[in-house]
């Protein structure tokens, strides 16, 4: 298959494709005698396994460590769970963190006229009393 048939298949784009065999996040691809890439069903596995690792959030250096680890074989699964595992815990970290920013905004927008209004009547004022200073000068 082309890089233009492997990119609709796996939903990554042609340059992402090339980048993540520049990179290592996926082998080699075989090439034609004329230098073209010729991809086959195992070459579209791993760009669909790179593109889910990297849509979990693992980060460009994980992922080539991951896959560097993978290579050497089964005395790596411990660190290759420890680099999920990880993943998790920052994806979760990240979870409370938008929950908490969801809460403050549900918190606004149920309490607009009586906490937001007034706070931006506040912050209205003293900009504008703030720049009659500034032009008094």
């Amino acid at each position: 298959m082309n890089i233009k048939k492997i990119s609709e298949l796996s939903g990554v784009s042609a340059d992402t494709i090339r980048y993540y065999e520049r990179i290592g996040l996926i082998p080699p691809v075989k090439r034609r005698a004329n230098g073209i890439r010729d991809f086959d069903e195992e070459d579209l596995r791993w760009i669909v396994f790179s593109r889910q690792m990297r849509n979990a959030g693992l980060s460009i250096e994980s992922l080539v460590e991951y896959l560097t680890l993978f290579q050497v074989g089964e005395e790596t699964v411990p660190a290759r769970k420890e680099i999920i595992a990880d993943q998790i815990i920052e994806l979760k970290e990240k979870a409370t963190e938008l929950n908490t920013v969801i809460e403050r905004l549900e918190f606004k927008l149920a309490n607009y006229d009586n906490h937001m209004i007034p706070a931006e009547n506040a912050l209205r004022d003293f900009n504008k009393n703030r720049q009659q200073k500034i032009d008094s000068f």
